[in-house]
């Protein structure tokens, strides 16, 4: 073999405006200014990589300088200047790629030649790839050539970061953005290439191979010649799949009829063998999302277009879009949106894509999308479905009621016990009784009246103590020893809230406390349990018991008196006495209040 090897990118690159792909918008333009002798002095060519503006700059350098140019504004490829460029010994181009060269002496260097006339042709091009690579200083320094060159300079400027370049450098520039190259664009310019090297390829796989490059054209001819060296020269839509580590779409499919069969045994064996092949989680995730989002898009003719498959599915996901309802692909897609975020963080990563497809084999089951006058909304597809039933139990009300009015206990035909409170009389006086229950309750039995039941609990009394006579002796003597229970305990809150509380008897099983806050009966009721099982042992009641009445001192009309400031304090002293302020004037004093 005489012929060195050269890869597609370089082999293929266009040579003229007409052959350039997919940047027609750019092309015509620079085309009609050169038509029309209407070229600025410096351009800025801006887009991802692999798109065409190294070589849009270099077509427009030769162009320019061609000495029989075409009447559509291109060049003719057979003067001197045209074949001398083609040979890379044209005097008239200079390329600098900034990625290196990106100091102030570099750019001094280049600033140096500019000053030299072209010896042959028109125009003298300079070139500047990834010029958003210069340091600052060397963008001002070449800020004064870039905006008056001489008459016979041209600059183009090419970068993939429109961003990081300075505003006074963009407004001396003529912009021309360049964008992504559309898959149908990238699939015709790789077949054309195929019938010129004479290699068969199917134009599903090189579909796989445009949607793979992401409209990047280089990257697409270097997929190209990767495959064509593994194939030896047949490129087919499998070779392609395994060779670019992509899943087959005939996958996506099956997964999807077991989904909607809720065949879930198919389902994780189908994943199983995709696992095996060697596919990780992440590639299934990401691959049936898009796959889930092309059918959501094939349900409306409008967005058919924005479906990127090759020909030959198009119609298989139009008809299978048509058998699965709308509310289960947006459920789907969340559903596997959550599990590509979460996918990293997941520590058994096989189990947490299979749990993903557990949820989607069985989402018809839980949930059905509905569709309201317009309007798309949940339902719950088991009816059948209840909660538990608890018996309801009647809460205790709590009444505005006079402190000497309690709750008595009725008897009832029911076996049920419940509570009858009086309807207070209207007073000034505003009260609220906080009604409890003893904490200490037997088990509910059907006796024939409330005194056997009283008759029953003093039986059980421990050691067979009598019950000791409730007066208000003994219960202040049992109240002070539950305060030093409560001081040994420094729960000081507490005690002093206790101390602060007024007692009352209101029968033998009955005692009434009375505070005079929220506050005061809070600290109470959280000794509750502690204080009713001492009182109950102290007089060996078990049926003792006490409520909680607040009573508030807006009645009482006392008003605690104001503890006075310095400054009234002094004010005061002043008024009783004045010759205390003349003694401030004159011994010039500041008082600190």
């Amino acid at each position: 073999m005489d012929d060195k090897f050269i890869v597609s990118a370089r082999k293929y690159r266009p040579q003229n405006f007409s052959t350039v792909v997919g940047q027609a918008h750019i092309t015509t333009t620079l085309k009609n200014a050169i038509k029309n002798n209407q070229l600025a002095h410096a351009f800025l060519f801006c887009g991802p990589r692999g798109v065409g503006k190294t070589t849009c700059a270099r077509i427009l350098a030769k162009t320019i300088n061609c000495e029989n140019q075409t009447p559509d504004g291109e060049a003719c490829n057979t003067c001197i200047s045209c074949v001398s460029f083609d040979a890379g010994t044209s005097m008239n181009i200079h390329e600098l790629d900034a990625a290196s060269n990106n100091s102030v002496d570099d750019i001094r260097s280049l600033v140096e030649q500019v000053r030299f006339a072209p010896q042959a042709g028109k125009y003298k091009v300079y070139i500047v790839d990834e010029v958003h690579m210069l340091s600052s200083s060397a963008f001002n320094a070449f800020l004064k050539t870039l905006e008056e060159p001489p008459p016979y300079a041209i600059f183009i400027l090419a970068t993939t970061e429109k961003h990081k370049i300075l505003p006074t450098i963009l407004s001396r520039c003529q912009i021309f953005d360049f964008k992504r190259i559309t898959n149908n664009d990238t699939t015709e310019h790789l077949q054309e290439i195929c019938d010129k090297e004479k290699i068969q390829a199917e134009k599903a796989a090189l579909h796989v191979i445009a949607q793979k490059s992401e409209g990047c054209m280089r990257d697409a001819l270097s997929i190209l010649d990767k495959i064509v060296s593994f194939s030896n020269g047949e490129l087919t839509y499998s070779n392609t799949l395994e060779h670019l580590n992509i899943l087959d779409e005939d996958y996506y499919f099956k997964m999807l009829d077991c989904m909607q069969q809720q065949l879930l045994s198919d389902a994780m064996l189908l994943y199983d063998e995709i696992n095996r092949k060697g596919f990780e989680g992440d590639t299934l995730l990401e691959g049936y999302s898009e796959f889930i989002r092309n059918l959501l898009v094939s349900k409306d003719a409008k967005a058919a277009i924005l479906l990127e498959v090759a020909d030959d599915f198009k119609q298989k996901y139009l008809q299978a879009a048509q058998q699965i309802a709308t509310g289960w692909l947006i459920a789907a897609l969340n559903l596997l949106n959550e599990a590509e975020i979460n996918y990293k963080q997941a520590r058994n990563k096989r189990l947490h894509v299979e749990l993903t497809i557990i949820k989607l084999c069985y989402l018809l089951q839980a949930v059905e999308m509905v569709n309201n006058d317009g309007a798309v909304s949940k339902k719950k597809v088991v009816e059948t479905a209840r909660p538990v039933a608890f018996k309801s139990i009647q809460p205790i009300r709590v009444k505005e009621i006079e402190p000497q009015v309690i709750a008595q206990p009725v008897v009832q035909k029911k076996p049920e016990a419940k509570l009858v409170i009086e309807e207070p009389e209207q007073r000034i006086e505003k009260k609220a009784v906080v009604e409890t229950a003893p904490l200490h309750t037997e088990p509910k039995k059907s006796l024939g009246s409330l005194a056997a039941i009283r008759n029953k609990v003093t039986a059980q009394n421990k050691n067979g103590k009598e019950v000791k006579e409730l007066t208000e002796a003994e219960l202040k003597i049992c109240w002070d020893k539950f305060i030093e229970k409560l001081n040994a305990k420094k729960n000081h809150s507490a005690v002093t809230n206790f101390k602060m509380a007024e007692l009352k008897i209101i029968d033998n099983n009955s005692i009434e406390i009375i505070t005079g806050n929220n506050i005061q009966q809070k600290f109470i009721e959280q000794e509750r349990a502690e204080l009713v099982d001492d009182l109950q042992q102290y007089f060996c009641n078990r049926q003792l018991t006490y409520s909680v009445t607040i009573i508030e001192n807006e009645a009482t009309g006392v008003i605690a008196e104001k503890p006075l400031s310095s400054r009234e304090q002094y004010l005061k002293i002043v008024e009783e006495y004045p010759l205390v302020k003349e003694l401030k004037d004159r011994l010039r004093l500041e008082l600190d209040y």
